[in-house]
């Protein structure tokens, strides 16, 4: 047996495991991650939850049937991140996958893979040339045959397609495979079409057929923008390990966001506890929320992917202000205060839409003290050099420029 599964054990704690999926399904996003950066990923993301790191994060390293340099990285993440996060490797419902990546894996503390297999009808017939029920049945026998080969490792068995696949076949089988030594089953809706209602009764159904002995995993495709939506209806349900990925790298238009799901559990006690329930506890050691900038930033820079104005939580909008009144009350205008939750300093930007008061300001910063003529030139300044510009944003340099001009003006006149 397992000597130690910490998913089902965190689950069952009712604590939240994050399936991580950015360096194995991100691929799909047309990115790829060389194994040293896969490794620094692991380990930063596991320090946000401290020693508990492989408790609340289980990070699947690659598909090592890929390719021999593709087996190379998850190897490395295996020996380097191990101790940081729970490392797994995910294969194709073959024997020789299975195989493979066992070998991958193997050694690693925690470590876990991952059989992924066809759970609706049409998949079925694509993927493997079988019904639903016989690709179920095969991917139980995959469960008992990886813990045969190394019965310290952990197993899950991943159904593809659930959301267009029948509950009650996928309740059997998720008990079986349970029976089996599976970890944990995981729920995916593949092609990203559920709505939230369809999720979480997905979810509910497969549960209560299933059985309190089965441990649920969501893995929600973001292709109608409802992933996270998805995920949270699946924790409603009684899910627990969840999959994501940093800035939702994923295929297609991507998985939920990683850093926006752990803020979102984590930010605020009240909407925690509406998800989980009013007694829940979501975390051994709560998550380090001031890592998510700056780890967001790090797999945009390796990967290409920009952060944009419009990103939450870790985009370059976050903390911004442009206009009067959310310069004057800023929380009124932000669900959150960036500076305390995240690290984010405020910033004050300068707009087509600036007032005198938001100019004022910055001219402060660059060391200007203006006076109410002043300031109304100023501003007249901004408008005008964003509209002549075509962009919303004024250059600070070239503020400034007009500021040393403007003193140099005014100084010329009082003399």
């Amino acid at each position: 047996m397992v000597r130690e599964d910490l998913v089902r054990e965190s689950a069952a704690a009712g604590r939240v495991v994050l399936w991580e999926e950015s360096a194995r399904d991100g691929a799909q996003a047309k990115t790829l991650m060389p194994a040293d950066f896969r490794v620094r990923l692991a380990v930063e993301q596991g320090r946000m939850f401290g020693a508990d790191g492989p408790r609340h994060v289980v990070f699947a390293a690659g598909f090592p049937a890929v390719c021999a340099e593709e087996f190379e990285a998850v190897r490395q993440v295996a020996a380097e991140a191990e101790g940081a996060v729970s490392v797994a490797a995910v294969c194709r419902g073959t024997a020789a996958d299975v195989r493979q990546a066992v070998a991958s894996v193997r050694g690693s503390a925690h470590a876990r893979v991952m059989v992924v297999v066809p759970a609706s009808e049409a998949m079925a017939a694509v993927m493997t040339h079988r019904t639903a029920r016989e690709a179920l049945a095969a991917g139980v026998a995959l469960v008992k045959e990886a813990r045969g080969l190394d019965d310290r490792l952990a197993v899950d068995l991943c159904l593809a397609d659930a959301s267009r696949a029948d509950h009650g076949l996928m309740a059997a089988y998720a008990a079986e495979a349970t029976g089996a030594g599976a970890g944990a089953v995981i729920l995916a809706d593949t092609v990203g079409g559920q709505l939230p209602s369809a999720a979480g009764e997905m979810f509910a159904r497969v549960r209560a057929g299933a059985g309190d002995g089965v441990v649920l995993a969501s893995h929600a495709h973001n292709d109608l923008g409802l992933g996270l939506a998805n995920t949270l209806e699946a924790v409603r349900a009684g899910a627990r390990v969840l999959s994501s990925s940093w800035l939702g790298l994923a295929e297609r238009s991507g998985l939920v966001a990683t850093e926006q799901l752990v803020f979102l559990l984590a930010h605020r006690a009240e909407h925690t506890r509406a998800l989980l329930g009013e007694e829940s506890d979501p975390w051994w050691t709560a998550p380090d929320l001031t890592r998510l900038p700056r780890i967001a930033r790090m797999v945009s820079q390796e990967t290409g992917v920009p952060l944009s104005v419009t990103t939450p939580i870790v985009g370059t909008g976050v903390g911004t202000i442009s206009t009067g009144t959310p310069f004057v009350h800023p929380q009124l205008f932000q669900p959150f205060d960036p500076q305390e939750l995240l690290g984010t300093e405020p910033d004050v930007v300068l707009t087509q839409l600036a007032s005198a008061r938001v100019v004022t300001a910055v001219a402060a910063r660059l060391g200007h003290s203006l006076d109410h003529a002043q300031a109304r030139s100023a501003t007249g300044w901004v408008k005008e050099q964003a509209y002549r510009s075509g962009r919303a944003v004024v250059d600070r340099g070239l503020f400034a420029g007009y500021l040393d001009g403007l003193r140099a003006a005014t100084t010329g006149d009082a003399r």
